[in-house]
């Protein structure tokens, strides 16, 4: 069995290593879980590794609010210090604090 670690954690604010947006982690999956039609949509020579954490952001960047599936190696930490202003957050995590969001709830 394969063994992954997820080098950021729920609530962890990043940023996308190649494009302008940032996000909140909200969801981790250990190794790619996303359909073949969302992996095969990505060109060839920007196809990430399916063995590695991809991460679930609530995301924004200057034009709108969405859903983002990340890998890890596209991914690095925001030492912004700003808020993320995505609509659905409060529904998930407490207010922004000490660079990241807390949980609201507790996991299994």
């Amino acid at each position: 069995m394969h063994m992954t670690r997820a080098k950021y954690h729920l609530g962890q604010v990043v940023r996308h290593r190649k494009h302008p947006f940032r996000g909140v982690v909200f969801d981790v999956d250990a190794m790619f879980s996303n359909t073949e039609e969302w992996y095969d949509a990505i060109p060839e020579s920007s196809r990430p590794d399916r063995d590695q954490p991809f991460y679930h952001l609530l995301a924004e960047n200057d034009d709108s609010y969405y859903v983002a599936y990340v890998s890890e190696q596209n991914l690095v930490p925001d030492h912004s210090g700003e808020p993320v202003d995505h609509p659905d957050l409060p529904d998930l995590f407490g207010d922004f604090e000490n660079g990241h969001y807390p949980l609201h709830f507790q996991l299994n």
